[in-house]
């Protein structure tokens, strides 16, 4: 009797421990950059609810804004508990090359090689980042998005200066001065509004300050890296370009053309100036100004006559356009950043994370997570940027025209130490030495250069 009593007790105790086991489901953290709009949140999530159905694995994912993601991400890797994978809009602009260097990611060449073939040019060669710890170059980053420069005027708000669509010069001191002069004057004489021509963003605490002026900088014709990742920055004429560039990128603000607020803005600054009017235009990285809009126009919690005006924003009185030729008369060749996520070295569970990548890379999860920012991102694969979307209203396919008339890379596909640059914005840095400090342009630049070779070199 004592025997079978012992014997039910353990088999009780197993089937304790059996269902204990079944109950402690198998978790993925996942951290993500939080989308801009409900659509492109709404496509990760069923990405993730599809995954989580075909894997059983439960996915434990938070989302953070970019300003957020990198301290969060640092202070996880500095306490040895990263997550899985993760995603930041920033990652490529600061931090993927350096942790590469580092030897703090996962090597994913197992998940890109079998599907590099799929992915646009310039786009796939950048996650292919040196680890000083191995001494080896491998996909230590996945792929899953681009953006790149755009101007977005208001029409409507030109013709309230007097002036036609037309009249946009093409050429690049004619066309900064007709914005800055012309239509900022006419405007403010026809309305009695103090409306600025340009909102310039200047501030250290921006990413699109940075992106702004390196291409100003790619006007000039600068290059600051060889493809080896060689400094060229003791070259003369570096320097002369990058003294035009300052020149011209500063000189918009010390003329009066842009909000004077707009040497502190953070990167939705010059958005919301631009959707309160009181600019007349400005130079993006994404087309997420005129995508607010259409965003607007489809959003059932607005009324009936919001959304009146969001669809007549977005499809009357918002243009996406490219910008004007170089100072030489030559096009403009536009820089591409790709947004890239990684898995950490450091991470729990990294064959479901590898997994996981081989998952939301598929085109049929890729594609409607990439379609979801409303144009805001641009594809890395082919099938995405053949798809009809961007095609489907003159604003994507004016991204999409600029894509497809060829696209370069940043100095941190070439030399991971330019995240470092761009981290402390020397950039923005140097404008406002020129406009806040009143320093000359030439020594700002001196100062700009110095500091490259002190980082970079």
């Amino acid at each position: 009797m004592k025997l079978k009593t012992i014997l039910a007790t353990a088999m009780v105790a197993a089937g304790l421990v059996t269902a204990g086991q079944a109950a402690a489901q198998e978790t993925l953290t996942i951290w993500w950059a939080k989308g801009f709009y409900k659509a492109e949140d709404d496509a990760l999530f069923a990405a993730i609810k599809k995954f989580e159905a075909k894997t059983k694995v439960k996915v434990e994912l938070s989302q953070y804004a970019p300003q957020e993601i990198i301290p969060k991400s640092v202070a996880a890797l500095d306490s040895k508990n990263p997550p899985d994978v993760s995603y930041g809009d920033v990652y490529d602009f600061q931090v993927a090359g350096k942790w590469a260097f580092e030897g703090k990611l996962e090597d994913i060449s197992s998940v890109i090689d079998p599907i590099r073939s799929s992915f646009a040019k310039n786009t796939v060669e950048t996650t292919f980042l040196y680890n000083d710890v191995d001494k080896k170059r491998a996909y230590y980053a996945f792929p899953m998005k681009q953006q790149t420069m755009h101007i977005q005027y208001w029409a409507d708000m030109l013709a309230e200066a007097g002036y036609k669509e037309s009249d946009i010069p093409t050429t690049w001191k004619a066309y900064w001065d007709f914005w800055c002069d012309k239509a900022q004057a006419g405007y403010r004489t026809k309305t009695g509004t103090r409306a600025f021509g340009i909102g310039q963003p200047l501030g250290v605490d921006s990413s699109d300050s940075f992106y702004s002026f390196l291409t100003f900088m790619d006007a000039y014709n600068v290059k600051l890296v060889s493809d080896s990742g060689k400094l060229l920055v003791d070259d003369p004429a570096v320097r002369a370009g990058l003294i035009g560039a300052l020149t011209d990128y500063t000189g918009i603000y010390t003329r009066g053309c842009t909000p004077p607020s707009s040497s502190n803005w953070k990167d939705p600054d010059n958005n919301v100036a631009f959707h309160n009017k009181t600019t007349l235009l400005t130079h993006n990285a994404t087309i997420s100004i005129a995508a607010k809009w259409l965003d607007d126009m489809n959003n059932a919690t607005l009324t009936e006559a919001q959304r009146a005006t969001a669809k007549k924003n977005y499809t009357e009185s918002i243009r996406t356009a490219g910008f004007p030729s170089k100072p030489d008369g030559s096009k403009m060749v536009y820089r591409s950043a790709v947004k890239v996520g990684v898995v950490f070295k450091d991470a729990k569970n990294k064959a479901r994370a590898k997994e996981f990548v081989k998952f939301i890379m598929a085109e049929e999860n890729l594609g409607p997570y990439v379609e979801g920012s409303l144009g805001r991102w641009y594809p890395v694969t082919k099938a995405g940027q053949a798809s009809a979307f961007w095609k489907g209203d003159k604003h994507r396919l004016a991204v999409h025209n600029q894509f497809q008339d060829g696209t370069v890379n940043f100095e941190f596909t070439k030399n991971y130490k330019f995240t470092v640059l761009n981290n402390e914005n020397v950039w923005a840095k140097a404008a406002n030495r020129v406009v806040s400090e009143k320093v000359p342009v030439d020594k700002a630049v001196d100062e700009m250069i110095a500091r490259i070779k002190t980082v970079a070199n």
